[in-house]
């Protein structure tokens, strides 16, 4: 990702999650916040609370609509032409910040000519958003300062993800939002310790702290700190590796942490794929389903269960502390990794605790330089900390971006349809999130409780498509997409637009990634979960089993 984009490579928050509440202006867009995020949830109702203007893009009514000034609701897979809407205004009506783009930013000129080629009227049309409220949108964008930009999963999940992200970046630039306090574009994470993998290499393209695999001087400091040779290029993204396995190109995988079966788009895909190894390892900390078609299962210890480190959505690394010992045969993953390496002949291996692991990170990380176990005992520090002296950084970019000049380029994006459309056949679209109460659900189906708040799949549909359909609240559907059918019970609600229905992914029984669509982003291969095109039979005689594999993908 080149310009720009690489200002924002490590996809992590620029800003922190306290600077929220002092926002004056929120544009929260594909991101269903206080139910996947309460805490940052809770930021941005403290922020309305002092008088900040809230605007959610969103199109399911979610919670934070009620206390929303503008909700925009949007066609799935039209966030570009709303955002280029948004700018376009903001450009008209002379609103953008012209000192911080003339000192900061580069190509300025070339990215306001491809903006104003974005008819208002055709925003319009394709997103389904009046003409008026992306005016008022852009208005509040560009007059209100401090801004800051809060997305999920519902902006990346897309076949044009990283565009959407450049679309966001390009108007933080554009409005002036980005290097201070309660500003910035802020991708929240969706689990305890994603940023923390990403910081640590477990991307096909860097090593730690983002250090590119294909830089020449980044490997050859590897190669002496780990006394090997390492290849020049960059590794296959987990998509890739599963297209790799069907065709017979990778033989053997070794998945940590992961339920793909499950969670991946297409899982019948997923499946066949996995029937193609020749060796297949799981580590987890319970039998998921992916594990019980592994050739072996190493069972690995919970987060109570290890000492160790998390890097959290706003780039805090924070300790994590043994609290109780790991039950049965599990252990710390570290443990068994290092075992393997050994096993297998390779040096380097030799670690007695995490703490040790931690002291060479620092080593090889330039952004982990300055934390120490001892630095976060009682609190994190949030990265870049280049020394044993820096406090640590609550917010990105206040003096230059992470490009040759320092100053950051604005990215040609335009709006192209989802990969995936409806038609004669497939004439609704679905869109899948998860629940408050289940998120993944590997850990919550298996703790008592979490099933009495949700225990089984209820489909939302329209009331105006459930009379067409002659459906009612409760009854039992088929639900087909182009790649499989699974069938849940339907929620008749007005949360869902017409032609649009939304199902979560948490429930065995209702298998809804063998649904999806595998049609990639171009950058980083992150299929299209948002936007799948299906269609809705009532079956008399429809039931939902528990053995969820007979009729989710025609095998027992």
């Amino acid at each position: 990702m080149a310009g720009l984009a690489a200002s924002f490579g490590s996809g992590a928050m620029t800003n922190s999650i306290n600077e929220i509440r002092e926002a004056a202006c929120i544009f929260a867009i594909g991101t269903n916040t206080t139910a996947n995020h309460p805490i940052i949830g809770r930021q941005v109702t403290r922020a309305v609370q002092k008088g900040a203007k809230l605007i959610v893009a969103d199109p399911r009514r979610i919670p934070l609509c009620r206390l929303a000034d503008i909700w925009l609701r949007l066609y799935p897979g039209t966030d570009i032409a709303l955002i280029n809407g948004i700018m376009r205004v903001i450009i008209e009506q002379n609103l953008m910040d012209t000192a911080f783009i003339e000192e900061r930013c580069e190509d300025y000129e070339a990215f306001r000519a491809s903006i104003m080629d974005n008819d208002l009227a055709v925003s319009e049309k394709i997103t389904g958003v009046p003409a008026q409220d992306i005016v008022r949108a852009a208005k509040m964008l560009g007059s209100i300062s401090p801004a800051t930009v809060l997305y999920t999963l519902g902006i990346t999940e897309h076949s044009h993800g990283t565009d959407n992200v450049r679309a966001l970046a390009n108007l933080a630039l554009l409005t002036g939002n980005i290097g201070k306090p309660s500003t910035g574009v802020n991708p929240l994470r969706g689990q305890n310790n994603v940023q923390g993998a990403c910081d640590m290499g477990a991307l096909p393209n860097v090593y730690t702290g983002y250090q590119k695999v294909e830089d020449e001087e980044a490997r050859r400091k590897f190669e002496r700190a780990w006394n090997c040779k390492l290849s020049p290029s960059n590794g296959l993204k987990m998509t890739e590796m599963f297209e790799a396995a069907h065709e017979g190109k990778i033989k053997v995988l070794y998945l940590k942490g992961e339920d793909p079966i499950v969670t991946d788009a297409d899982t019948s895909f997923i499946e066949k794929a996995i029937s193609h190894l020749e060796l297949f390892i799981v580590q987890d900390i319970f039998l998921t389903e992916t594990a019980r078609l592994a050739d072996v299962v190493l069972p690995a210890a919970g987060f109570a269960e290890k000492d160790g480190t998390f890097t959290n959505t706003e780039r805090r690394v924070q300790r994590v502390r043994k609290a109780i010992e790991p039950k049965g045969g599990s252990r710390p993953d570290w443990m068994i990794i290092c075992d393997i390496a050994k096993s297998m002949g390779v040096e380097g291996f030799d670690f007695d605790n995490a703490q040790e692991i931690f002291e060479e990170i620092r080593a090889l990380t330039p952004s982990y330089a300055g934390i120490t176990y001892e630095r976060i005992e009682k609190s994190g520090i949030q990265w870049p900390c280049p020394d044993d002296k820096h406090p640590g950084t609550p917010y990105l970019y206040s003096e230059r971006f992470n490009t040759p000049s320092g100053r950051a380029k604005f990215a040609h994006v335009s709006y192209r349809p989802s990969a995936e459309t409806t038609s004669h056949e497939y004439p609704f679209i679905l869109i899948t999130r998860r629940s408050a109460f289940h998120y993944h659900a590997v850990m919550t189906h298996k703790a008592e409780g979490f099933d009495e708040l949700r225990k089984e799949e209820r489909i939302e549909i329209h009331p105006a498509d459930a009379a067409t359909l002659e459906i009612q609240d409760g009854e039992v559907i088929k639900v087909s997409s182009r790649r499989g059918s699974v069938k849940a019970k339907t929620k008749i609600t007005e949360v869902v637009p017409a032609g649009v229905v939304c199902m979560t992914f948490n429930f065995l029984e209702t298998r809804t990634n063998i649904l999806t669509s595998r049609a990639p982003d171009p950058v980083t291969k992150t299929p299209e979960f948002k936007v799948c095109a299906v269609k809705i039979e009532r079956e008399e005689s429809a039931y939902i089993t528990k053995d969820y594999m007979r009729w989710g993908t025609g095998k027992i």
